[in-house]
């Protein structure tokens, strides 16, 4: 599964993180630096099995808990209407 932003969803990069707007709620929401990371990743195509693997490679967790913090991310930016999932890569 890729990753999109909604349409009314705007990112600003900040020196901790992220921050993402949602227009239509007037809601801001901050990642750190690792969940702004793994944003960027799938938002630039990478499926959230390799943002998962690229993360165990980066920091001291190993794959499996990287995958569920990466599927935990995901779940809550669907829930809050930030994103929607896509089948597939994108190209």
């Amino acid at each position: 599964m890729t990753v999109r932003l909604q349409a009314d969803v705007s990112t600003v990069d900040t020196d901790d993180g992220m921050v993402l707007l949602d227009e239509r709620a007037g809601r801001y929401w901050q990642l750190n630096r690792t969940g702004a990371v793994v944003l960027r990743l799938l938002l630039d195509g990478a499926t959230s099995g390799e943002v998962g693997q690229a993360l165990a490679e980066r920091q001291p967790v190993n794959i499996e808990q990287a995958g569920a913090d990466v599927a935990d991310l995901v779940q809550r930016l669907r829930a809050a209407g930030l994103v929607t999932e896509h089948p597939g890569r994108r190209t």
